[in-house]
């Protein structure tokens, strides 16, 4: 019987250690809600400049477009944002950027695209 008893008295310990550690990643996963706050306000506050930023080197309408741009392909619009104010940064503008200028940007952020044909025998 001892054995029996020493199985399952091992088994119970297994399953505490594996429950305590499934509780400690659930703490991980869930911050407390101070810090996802002020992770949550320093995001916001990081856009706020980036789009004051942008408002002051973009004329109108390349705004207007780079928006659209963010709407239908993120990731590029979010690229080309960063290009746009580390230009604007290192002080390499010498004036605001027009919708044209915005154009030929987006032509070179764009990988070039290969042409392919499918031809039947």
């Amino acid at each position: 019987m001892s054995t029996m008893d020493d199985e399952l008295e091992e088994l119970r310990k297994r399953r505490l250690a594996e429950l305590q550690k499934q509780q400690q990643m659930q703490q991980m996963q869930q911050p407390d809600p101070q810090a996802a706050y002020q992770q949550e306000q320093a995001k916001a506050e990081m856009e706020a400049q980036k789009q004051a930023i942008l408002r002051q080197i973009l004329t109108p309408e390349a705004r207007e477009r780079l928006t659209t741009l963010k709407m239908s392909r993120p990731a590029l619009g979010e690229q080309l944002e960063l290009q746009l104010i580390s230009l604007a940064q290192g002080g390499r503008l010498q004036s605001k950027i027009d919708d044209a200028q915005l154009k030929a940007l987006l032509r070179r952020l764009q990988p070039k695209k290969r042409k392919t044909s499918i031809t039947r025998i």
